[in-house]
């Protein structure tokens, strides 16, 4: 497989100036990142994290359906993902129909990233058991794949009861969009065997993964070694390995970090990704402007997407 890129949206960092997430910015952000030659754009999710948390190095967010519809608007080609959206986090009916809503204004583009989550308080907030919080992932993830398959859906939640619903319009998608599992461990693993499209890993050491509440993936050997048993999980379940995307996010996909080191260095890196099995890269520009930002976009573009490809 061709390694494909996405771009996070800085407003997923400590510090995003807000001129890059209100209306004119955000519009020339994922306008930028699709005539650069990016493959998706992606919006991460904290509704209602603490204060505490923010001071500690923590970030704001925007709601990640809400600002890709808007993307969907102001683009024709680039893809549109949640990285991640925490299933548990809502009923899962309603979190299909915002799914099916954005999939049908972008003809078809999005990616659900989607994640269990890892902040107590915002659980809490939300008025969701943390302990739950697993069975609410799988239980989201099983309504949201079976909600289109039928005229109807009927399904026994663990907090609510479907008796006969529908879910009208449908996604562009069928028989939904696709669906890639965020997390390191063995279980998320399991789950993009079992019934997803993707597995999303993070490329870290110990004190980020204790941070986000799952295991440490601190090299590309590692990382090779994680996808070789997923292939595996995929095999036994009666999957072709290769329909699976893969997609790491790493500290040298910064592009504050990556100009510590050559252009050189960064390709090998992607090398090294795509020969461990990774299939996408998530890419994170600056947050301190717009210009600055875009100009990360475009010279990424030019070094790194079309460097790449030759």
């Amino acid at each position: 497989m061709t390694l494909r890129f996405t771009v996070e949206h800085p407003v997923g960092q400590h510090g995003c100036t807000p001129e890059l997430y209100q209306q004119e910015g955000l519009a020339t952000f994922v306008r930028a990142a699709e005539e650069a030659g990016f493959d998706a754009v992606a919006f991460t999710e904290h509704p209602a994290p603490s204060l505490k948390w923010l001071q500690a190095g923590g970030h704001e967010s925007l709601d990640p359906l809400t600002a890709l519809a808007f993307a969907a608007a102001v683009t024709s080609r680039i893809k549109l993902m949640t990285y991640l959206l925490v299933l548990p986090y809502r009923n899962p009916l309603i979190t299909a129909k915002m799914i099916a809503t954005v999939d049908l204004l972008s003809q078809g583009l999005l990616i659900v990233g989607a994640g269990g989550g890892y902040l107590r308080s915002e659980f809490f907030a939300l008025g969701v058991d943390f302990e739950e919080r697993g069975a609410l992932f799988d239980e989201a993830i099983d309504v949201i794949r079976g909600l289109w398959a039928g005229e109807s859906l009927s399904f026994e939640g663990r907090h609510f009861t479907a008796r006969g619903q529908v879910s009208a319009p449908g996604p562009v998608q069928r028989p939904h969009p696709p669906i890639w599992i965020g997390g390191n461990g063995r279980n998320a693993r399991r789950r993009a065997a079992r019934a997803a499209d993707g597995w999303m890993p993070l490329l870290v050491g110990e004190e980020v993964a204790s941070t986000t509440r799952m295991p440490a993936l601190a090299t590309v050997a590692q990382l090779a070694e994680a996808i070789e048993e997923l292939r595996g999980m995929l095999t036994e379940a009666g999957r072709d390995p290769a329909s699976v995307r893969i997609q790491v996010q790493g500290r040298q996909g910064d592009l504050l970090v990556h100009r510590e080191s050559s252009w050189e260095q960064h390709l090998d890196f992607l090398g090294e990704l795509e020969g461990a099995g990774a299939t996408d890269v998530v890419i994170r520009t600056p947050g301190a402007g717009l210009a600055a930002a875009v100009d990360a976009l475009q010279e990424y573009g030019r070094e790194g997407i079309a460097a790449h490809r030759k």
